[in-house]
């Protein structure tokens, strides 16, 4: 597999550290939390959009997602989430990701008997940012948090039915919560599967580890990846530079 490889890189880390980016050919992941995003300044992302192109770099976001969710059933909260999410996408103009990953909201303690709530309200949503990103053709990946099984997932996927609404599978976060095997949620939602995020963990805390230094199995995700998504982005969700350097030697085996 021949994968392009991505790096979580928070935007306020990203201008200082785009030299070392740029020399080492590492396409960032570039997160925006809601603070960055009230005090971005166009020119500044033009700048770093600049740079980046002329490298030959490529680059995907990851939403802001804090107290957010699109398929609340508070008005007010889907109002404040469309809100950062109209910000992501503006920036989307400017640096023209290839993907940008989402949050869904959902989770079975809040919405486990208002499951159709969610479900309806995340359907209108969803359909505003695949209208806002018609023109620009950037993919939008769903990623699982708190799910334990793809049920909830594959409902959105399947009654939107947009080739440009997927999933991005975050193996770490599987590991923390789900009830089903990694091949049955391939087999729901692998063709769904436009980015995975990549890290390690032992099942009791989101670690963030490198791959291969905890308890994922990632011959079996790697292999998952290869039959249904061979062509997806994979992002290193790496929380230090030296986490980053230790996985993206590890990752290299599975490039072959």
């Amino acid at each position: 597999m021949h994968n392009h490889v991505y790096a979580h890189v928070p935007y306020p880390m990203l201008a200082a550290n785009l030299p070392t980016i740029i020399s080492r050919r590492i396409s960032p992941e570039i997160f925006f939390s809601g603070d960055t995003l009230d005090s971005l300044v166009p020119e500044e992302v033009g700048a770093i959009a600049g740079r980046l192109a002329e490298a030959g770099l490529r680059c995907t976001f990851h939403a802001a997602f804090i107290d957010l969710n699109p398929g609340s059933v508070e008005r007010l909260i889907r109002e404040a989430t469309m809100h950062r999410f109209g910000q992501v996408l503006d920036a989307a103009q400017i640096l023209k990701p290839d993907v940008i990953v989402f949050h869904p909201g959902y989770d079975k303690w809040r919405y486990g008997e208002s499951q159709d709530k969610w479900l309806g309200h995340s359907i209108v949503a969803w359909l505003r940012v695949l209208e806002r990103t018609e023109a620009l053709g950037t993919t939008i990946a769903v990623e699982n948090i708190f799910e334990e099984e793809p049920s909830t997932l594959k409902a959105l996927f399947e009654a939107i039915d947009h080739p440009r609404l997927r999933h991005c599978f975050d193996v770490g976060h599987w590991n923390l919560f789900h009830t089903v095997g990694m091949e049955k949620w391939f087999a729901e939602l692998g063709s769904f599967v436009a980015e995975a995020h990549i890290h390690d963990n032992f099942g009791k805390r989101d670690d963030h580890l490198p791959l291969g230094e905890a308890a994922i199995d990632f011959g079996l995700f790697f292999s998952l990846m290869e039959h249904y998504a061979p062509d997806a982005a994979w992002t290193i969700e790496a929380h230090c530079r030296d986490a980053l350097d230790r996985a993206l030697v590890a990752i290299e085996k599975y490039r072959k």
